[in-house]
């Protein structure tokens, strides 16, 4: 198994000097690869293209950049650059948002995300590949057939034609799809107990093809804090779950809160939910169970952290990326330092 180190994105207590640091202690400390994401503030690709610049060997990825963001031809042409400019060190994450973003903020519409997904991954490989690019499909057809354009090719020799693909899939369709198009999974609230279920709807995408597991990356996100008080490092994370379970995305469509459900905790996600909506959120964080955050985490020790490892290496993770949950650089640092040297201990670095 193999150590990724997830940044997120810019908020009000981050910054893109303290974001580099951590990086670059990754690089050092022979991380895998940095996650850098983006929502409606900050974008991923210019942190990566920043990062790449000041690493050497570290992999570099969004998770994710946005489907409704970008045409596949732009995506395309990113993804080769910042893979020229790292020298071959870019993986590309992507997924479909949600509706409330793509639609209110990219003014795209969500409908079939599964069928969208499908054909983008198509022309951004075809792009990739120096084809030229001609696609007849039901959301994408390039080029235009009543105008002046023509099946274009990308214009320069990047170091790789063929680029690791990532997406970010929750429900059991999406995983399925993330099996048959894709190299790796980004996963959230991976449970390890739960990991079975998940990795069937993948392994049943990948037979679509005549392939098995071997060579697919799972590579799930997971909230880390240290501390000697389970319940006390519980309550950095429970902020983050609740957001996720309660308020991304509407009452309706929220596909954080239905993996919930699905993972035992129907009641608590609709509790959760309804408290987040009434903008009583200090009580939907306290609503998120000790259970489901100690099951998705690594909380705890650095002895809990290594038997959480193996935890993680047993349910079949390649990459497993670390989301340090800490007040300060310092507290980062350490936290990077720490889950290395409990990967070590254990044997199980990859």
């Amino acid at each position: 198994m193999r150590l990724g180190l997830s940044l997120g994105y810019q908020t009000a207590w981050s910054t893109p000097a303290d974001h580099l640091a951590m990086a670059r202690e990754a690089d050092r400390l022979g991380y895998s690869v940095v996650w850098t994401a983006e929502a409606y503030g900050s974008d991923a690709v210019s942190m990566l293209a920043w990062i790449a610049g000041q690493t050497e060997r570290i992999d570099l990825g969004p998770a994710v950049m946005q489907i409704p963001a970008r045409t596949p031809a732009m995506t395309a042409m990113t993804a080769a650059t910042v893979d020229t400019l790292s020298g071959g060190r870019f993986r590309l994450g992507l997924g479909v948002s949600g509706p409330q973003v793509s639609e209110g903020w990219h003014g795209v519409r969500f409908a079939k995300p599964l069928a969208r997904t499908r054909e983008y991954v198509d022309i951004v490989r075809m792009a990739l590949a120096r084809k030229p690019v001609s696609y007849d499909g039901e959301h994408y057809t390039l080029p235009l057939p009543d105008g002046a354009g023509k099946a274009i090719k990308l214009g320069f020799h990047p170091p790789r034609e063929e680029i690791p693909i990532y997406l970010a899939a929750v429900g059991p369709r999406n995983l399925e799809l993330a099996g048959e198009i894709a190299d790796g999974w980004l996963a959230i609230f991976f449970a390890p107990d739960a990991a079975g279920e998940h990795l069937a709807h993948i392994a049943r995408g990948r037979e679509k093809r005549g392939l098995t597991m071997d060579g697919f990356d799972v590579a799930p996100t997971v909230p880390v804090v240290l501390g000697d008080d389970p319940a006390a490092c519980a309550d950095v994370i429970r902020w983050y779950a609740a957001l996720y379970i309660g308020g991304m995305g509407s009452r309706e469509q929220n596909f954080y809160n239905a993996l919930a459900v699905r993972m035992g905790y129907a009641d608590e996600a609709k509790r959760v939910q309804d408290l987040y909506l009434s903008r009583q959120v200090a009580e939907a964080a306290e609503a998120v169970p000790q259970e489901f955050i100690e099951r998705t985490s690594i909380i705890g020790t650095k002895e809990q952290v290594k038997q959480r490892l193996r935890e993680y290496a047993a349910a079949g993770v390649g990459t497993l990326s670390i989301s340090p949950y800490v007040g300060d650089l310092e507290g980062g640092i350490t936290t990077l330092r720490v889950v290395a040297e409990a990967l070590d201990e254990t044997g199980l670095a990859d």
